[in-house]
């Protein structure tokens, strides 16, 4: 009987790796906080039995069974605490040159490098690829891997979906109700808020895809084609978005567009370095946990902002503080009794602690994602980017106080923060149902992914808006609007012009009547 189940077994195994895709991931962003979706869903699908082929600047120390790396690290400098205050205050301005330079442009370059080159050069071919898995962002350069490859492709968005993609990708996006990414507006806006967000809206939207389509350049020069980016966007597929109705509002999708929010997050307790572990055990009045991401080092901020979370935090004593600080070295003296500085902590862990009360975050959707996950209130720093969306957001629906930003923080506006976090109960009620909302699914978040690579997989592009094959005014009726004005501006002038001939006739047979009677007068 063992024999025979260790043979079904095998057996199940064998066909499953038989009947595996191959699967090309191309994540080219050297940007960490970025790579955690992308990391996710492609070991899952390696454990699911894919093949799975990974460009990435972030190698894995244990590499699981049929996962290979296409490393390209060394080649730009990992977006890992290297974001000091003086580069957030310019990345704030959203200068969207800048950002399509530095996560678009740049990543573009790469295509230069030996790894990219042998596989532009001599894709494998026994198998070939199945399936595409590509990040999107500022870098449409890469969806030409699905022309020369012959293979769909699957976008993927790290943040909720990107307004400025909602043509090129034949998607719906109405401003009326759907907050710009970069906008600090919610869904309940005013009619001031909504003629702003719109104008945000399609003013960025110009803007990136004005500066994206220059990409057409490391297209042409690499792949030998003169596709346009947005013919290249009709290689999706479908996108894997890392939102949720409960937490990002209602939106208006179609069926390519699948919500995945949360992919990332693992609900599996790593062991906690022990010096940490004895500091939340003993933590009896409750810690709070203080990060502002893998990217921002909170060492480098002003002498006064340090100061303030200093005194801040000393006031709430014996509640106790887990700070991430890059480099300690490089922080400001003074560090009060109650608060513990580490390089990096295993987020999920402290938050699943018992102690754990309350977050200070910039609010990056990673890690308020893994706060919504596991219940946790929040306290709300944003500084850039769809931070201030979503720090908006868990504002409005009461599970975070949003600080609004760095410039808002006095000792009185922190104090006042904190006690409501730690104190008003409401907090933690409120964090508690978005949780239970937030996994309530008919799958997980990786599990929903999975099945819709698969799907693509077996049925292409079935999932496909057909509005990509229409051109922006035609997915907006503005040639159909144009002939019903056109129509109905002819209408009027037939109407005027004969209404003024009948007038003008009526004149004239008047004035041959009066002229008529004036002669019999006489």
């Amino acid at each position: 009987m063992r024999l025979l189940l260790s043979i079904l077994v095998t057996l199940s195994v064998y066909g499953s790796r038989c009947n595996g895709l191959r699967i090309l991931g191309l994540f080219p962003l050297n940007g960490k906080s970025h790579w955690v979706m992308g990391e996710q869903l492609m070991i899952s699908l390696a454990n699911r039995g894919h093949q799975v082929d990974v460009v990435t600047h972030f190698p894995l120390k244990k590499p699981p069974a049929n996962y290979r790396e296409i490393s390209l690290e060394g080649s730009l400098e990992p977006v890992v605490n290297n974001m000091n205050a003086s580069l957030i205050e310019r990345i704030s301005t959203n200068d969207m040159r800048s950002l399509v330079y530095m996560a678009g442009d740049r990543i573009c370059s790469l295509m230069e490098h030996e790894k990219l080159q042998q596989l532009i050069k001599n894709p494998p071919k026994n198998p070939p690829y199945d399936l595409i898995i590509v990040e999107l962002f500022v870098a449409p350069c890469y969806l030409a891997f699905g022309t020369h490859l012959s293979a769909p492709m699957i976008g993927v968005m790290t943040s909720s979906f990107h307004e400025w993609e909602a043509s090129l990708t034949g998607n719906p996006h109405h401003p009326s109700f759907v907050p710009s990414i970069f906008s600090p507006f919610d869904q309940q806006m005013t009619f001031w808020e909504r003629l702003m967000n719109t104008f945000l809206t399609n003013l960025i939207s110009a803007q990136l895809n004005y500066q994206t389509a220059k990409q057409v350049d490391y297209v042409k020069q690499h792949f030998d084609t003169n596709a346009t980016i947005a013919e290249l966007y009709k290689n999706l597929a479908a996108i894997l978005v890392n939102s949720h109705h409960s937490v990002n509002g209602i939106k208006p999708m179609t069926p390519g567009i699948i919500e995945v929010g949360g992919l990332h997050v693992k609900d599996e307790t790593a062991s906690l370095p022990p010096e940490v572990q004895k500091w939340l055990d003993e933590s009896t009045h409750g810690c709070i946990y203080f990060s502002f991401g893998s990217m921002v080092r909170i060492e480098t901020f002003s002498k006064p902002l340090i100061e303030t979370f200093y005194k801040v935090f000393e006031k709430i004593a014996p509640v106790r503080v887990l700070m991430k600080i890059a480099k300690k070295e490089d922080l400001l003296p003074g560090l009060p009794k109650n608060v513990m500085t580490q390089p990096w902590f295993s987020q999920v862990s402290v938050f699943k602690h018992k102690n754990t009360k309350a977050f200070v975050t910039h609010g990056g959707l990673m890690s308020t994602q893994e706060a919504i996950y596991f219940g946790i209130p929040m306290i709300g720093i944003p500084l850039f980017g769809d931070q201030l969306t979503n720090m908006r957001n868990m504002n409005n629906k009461k599970i975070a106080v949003n600080l609004g930003s760095t410039e808002n923080i006095t000792i009185e506006t922190l104090s006042s923060a904190v006690h409501t976090i730690l104190h008003d109960e409401t907090y933690r009620t409120n964090a508690k149902k978005l949780s239970l909302q937030f996994k309530d699914r008919p799958m997980t978040a990786i599990d929903t992914a999975i099945f819709w690579v698969e799907y693509v997989a077996r049925h292409g592009y079935i999932l496909q808006s057909p509005a990509v094959h229409l051109a922006w005014w035609e997915q907006g009726l503005w040639d159909v609007y144009g002939f019903v004005f056109a129509g109905l501006i002819a209408v009027l002038g037939a109407l005027v012009y004969i209404v003024q001939k009948y007038i003008n006739g009526h004149r004239s047979r008047s004035k041959r009547h009066s002229n008529s009677q004036s002669k019999k007068r006489k």
